[in-house]
């Protein structure tokens, strides 16, 4: 294809500017611009100030793991002629590439080729060309070589179209790229998987090839064993072996937590309600079916339509049937329309619109706020089948979800006072490492701006009182108000993003809620919306990854197993036992025939926090001799007094702990 455009009038490319001042140096891979990432290719302003960004630094890694997935699908297309693209960007760890193959799927393999043919095309050293195409063009390119996913996504984009070529294998792309194939030094495919396209399960399955891309090989080793450590971790795998959850075809993405896995679970919630007492909060039950009347007033329905589950009783039925005569079933619209009025109840998707229900049920008074409603309500959202994943993303869970009713003048202190519970509770789990991120209005959004600027500055305020350093995200916020999220890493430095403060606004001006004030007039009450863990599914899929399965003492469903080296001493270890579960500790006793090893490794791949092995001597001297998990070492000979003392010491969340 030879069209293309030339430079716009007072612009130039970043690789002119730098030759020009002198500053292209050879690991030069992009340059920014105004805060944003731009490649060597594309046009800037003559003036620009460009800072260049070199192949060793972060920023450059998204385009150098782009430009390695057109590199990959290079090589399919290479290796398995007719074979059709669609989606292939960069992310947070490498890349992935979305792939339409008719004539078979990719194995490990088809791996090891695509991967020894992405080698040669860069050993090449093609560079790669960035060209501006006419939209008519563009689609008469893509269809002429049969790339119906393109031609789709071609209809979507307006305004400027570019094109990225290497060598001669082309694609619709916005871009960046390294200059040339030469830059991409060390690359690895990974896996591959089922998606659908657009991630619609009504659309085709893709089949998508994910791999990942580095400066340097010592980089990729490293990445490489962190994603075998992510493996062993992976809380789909220990949540089998450990018998804390499991899954079923006929409630898909609905967890079934197991007795050890609920014990875990309930655990996290009793934390969270001790928590309540202490700082104010009152828990609340709400029902689980609304008429959609309560989502239409909140605003939620036209967000959340598409993921909301609906309840038909028999009596809307009888009425949408004795109705089906008016409507014209040839016009979709109308029937839609008709089928919604009669389908008037919706399984509630979030709190909070019951929450305001609740509130505005009574006439309140200044002194009732600030009010700290809290719901482990159990909340359901359909997410298409092509997104869940494991606990992380499910159709039903429950949040450790809490709403707060105060007056302007009081929300800046309950902001200061959430972040400093957020953090107590995070150092409890042992997570160290916490980013706050301020996200503000996004484009489709309720309310006004004024409205806006008063809820996001209300947010900064309460982490600048706090001295806490912080980013900002812009567009980022929820559709009703902007929030304060926390980002926090994982043992394996894996960020993940859990509570949430949001200051709203707009719902109670919605719902028209209003308390009287010390002026005997009514004023309208703010809302925050909060979660610390979140979704209490997903934070037991984040904490079962963090710690590996090794529960802290407190936490563990059974904190001891008690093993016995023959049967002649059973009966002192059912004693034994009974001693420890009557202090509290979760004892089991395992007083099978088995040999004493099978005993203690079948407990350690429970990672269980101690192990108390009985033989003639601790039964004679009502003891235990007690190895230590998280010391990894034996402890010795302990009197059972001794050792109650010792978990229940560790029994407890450390920031509840004496001394």
């Amino acid at each position: 294809m030879t069209a293309g455009s030339s430079e716009p009038q007072g612009q130039c490319t970043p690789r002119e500017l730098l030759e020009q001042q002198g500053r292209l140096d050879a690991d030069v891979v992009a340059v920014e611009v105004a805060g944003r990432l731009c490649d060597l290719h594309t046009p800037v302003a003559a003036g620009s100030d460009l800072k260049p960004v070199r192949i060793g630094e972060p920023a450059a890694m998204a385009v150098i793991r782009h430009s390695t997935a057109h590199v990959m699908a290079d090589a399919v297309q290479r290796l398995f002629p007719g074979t059709k693209v669609a989606f292939g960007p960069a992310t947070d760890d490498g890349f992935y590439y979305d792939f339409d193959r008719t004539d078979g799927h990719f194995s490990d393999a088809d791996l090891e080729r695509i991967e020894e043919t992405m080698r040669e095309i860069i050993a090449a050293d093609h560079p790669f060309r960035r060209e501006v195409i006419e939209h008519g063009a563009a689609r008469e390119l893509l269809e002429g070589m049969g790339e119906r996913y393109k031609v789709e996504h071609l209809g979507r984009l307006e305004g400027e179209i570019s094109l990225y070529r290497h060598g001669e294998w082309v694609d619709l792309c916005e871009g960046p790229h390294v200059p040339s194939t030469r830059f991409l030094r060390a690359i690895k495919l990974t896996s591959v998987a089922g998606a659908y396209w657009r991630g619609d399960e009504r659309n085709p399955m893709l089949q998508r090839i994910y791999g990942t891309a580095f400066p340097s090989e010592k980089a990729l080793r490293a990445h490489l064993k962190a994603l075998e450590e992510a493996k062993k971790r992976d809380h789909r795998k220990l949540g089998k072996e450990l018998s804390l959850v499991g899954f079923h075809r006929l409630s898909p993405a609905s967890p079934f937590f197991l007795p050890r896995g609920t014990d875990v679970y309930n655990r996290l919630v009793d934390y969270v309600r001790e928590l309540y007492g202490r700082h104010g909060y009152q828990e609340v039950i709400t029902p689980q079916v609304f008429d959609r009347e309560l989502f239409e007033t909140s605003g939620h329905l036209p967000e959340y339509a598409e993921n909301m589950f609906y309840a038909a009783t028999v009596e809307n039925l009888e009425r949408l049937a004795s109705t089906l005569d008016s409507v014209h079933v040839a016009d979709p619209s109308a029937a839609r329309d008709h089928l919604e009025q009669h389908m008037r109840f919706g399984v509630k998707p979030m709190n909070c619109p019951g929450h305001c229900l609740m509130f505005g049920m009574t006439r309140r008074s200044y002194r009732e706020l600030p009010m700290r409603v809290a719901d482990f309500g159990r909340l359901h959202r359909f997410e298409r089948s092509g997104v869940v994943q494991g606990l992380t993303r499910v159709r039903t869970f429950s949040q450790d979800d809490a709403h707060i009713f105060c007056t302007l003048e009081q929300l800046q202190d309950e902001i200061v006072a959430f972040l400093d519970l957020v953090h107590e509770v995070y150092r409890d789990f042992g997570f160290s490492d916490v980013r706050v991120v301020v996200a503000t209005r996004p484009d489709e959004r309720l309310g006004d701006d004024a409205v806006w600027d008063r809820a996001e500055a209300a947010l900064v305020a309460g982490v600048e009182a706090r001295a806490l350093p912080y980013e900002i995200a812009p567009g980022e916020g929820a559709f009703y108000g902007p929030k304060i999220e926390f980002h926090l890493k994982d043992a394996l430095g894996r960020p993940w993003q859990l509570g949430t403060i949001q200051a709203d606004f707009n719902l109670p001006e919605r719902f028209d809620l209003n308390y009287v004030g010390h002026d005997n007039t009514t004023h309208r009450p703010v809302m925050l919306h909060r979660a610390i863990l979140g979704s209490v599914e997903r934070f037991f899929a984040v904490l079962v990854e963090h710690v590996g399965g090794a529960f802290p003492t407190w936490l563990a469903p059974e904190q001891v197993a008690i093993l016995t080296v023959s049967e002649k001493v059973n009966d002192y270890a059912i004693e034994a036992r009974d001693r420890l579960r009557a202090a509290g500790i979760r004892a089991v006793a395992n007083t099978s025939g088995d040999k004493l090893g099978a005993k203690i490794r079948e407990a350690r791949n429970m990672r269980l926090p101690y192990l108390g092995v009985v033989g003639p001597r601790e039964a004679e001297q009502k003891g235990l001799s007690v190895r230590s998990r998280d010391e990894n070492k034996d402890l010795g000979f302990m009197s059972l007094e001794r050792f109650i003392e010792r978990i229940q010491v560790e029994a407890v969340p450390p920031s509840r702990r004496l001394g």
